[in-house]
């Protein structure tokens, strides 16, 4: 196991500390170390193409770390009031219509090579930025209101065109066309 995959390992050890942060009111803390996750995801990438040490362990724990960092944090934060529940059902949505049409197409003898598109990083960001701008007007009473507004519009219409895309790569998949 190489640094990278050690970085991705802390930010799936992360979550469960996250969440029991959200769930005992420690906003701050959660904040923190939501912080130190989402910018573990960059760290870890970075190294691991900087040094080529992308390993399949590293392909498959990186997107199960970010997905159970994010659907968890987003479905705490919702059962909190603090996000609407429509994005939280939108994102999860999302991601297991990509998973489905991942395993669909394995079954099926046709996998699909698992790619991120550049509308998925951004959506990426995006959830991260609305979770840091939520919990820090939890933390530190910034007054952000607006920004998480903004920003819940903006997840939803990126969530929207990643899976869209998504989808169309995996029908033209399905579909034998390139």
């Amino acid at each position: 196991m190489n640094i990278a995959n050690i970085i991705t390992l802390a930010r799936l050890l992360s979550v469960p500390a996250v969440l029991y942060c959200l769930l005992h009111g420690d906003m701050r803390l959660a904040f923190y170390i939501f912080l130190f996750a989402g910018l573990s995801d960059a760290v870890d990438g970075a190294i691991a193409r900087r040094f080529h040490l992308q390993t399949e362990l590293g392909a498959w724990m990186d997107p199960i770390a970010d997905k159970l960092l994010m659907v968890s944090v987003f479905i705490m934060l919702a059962w909190l009031d603090l996000i609407p529940d429509w994005i939280v059902f939108l994102a999860v949505t999302r991601d297991t219509l990509i998973v489905g049409a991942f395993l669909v197409s394995t079954l099926i003898g046709n996998p699909i090579k698992v790619a991120p598109l550049m509308v998925s990083k951004i959506n990426t960001v995006a959830q991260v930025l609305l979770v840091v701008a939520v919990l820090s007007h939890q933390s530190f009473g910034l007054g952000l209101t607006t920004v998480v507004t903004i920003l819940l519009y903006l997840t939803a219409l990126l969530t929207l065109a990643s899976g869209a895309s998504y989808l169309v790569i995996w029908m033209r998949h399905v579909a034998g066309s390139k």
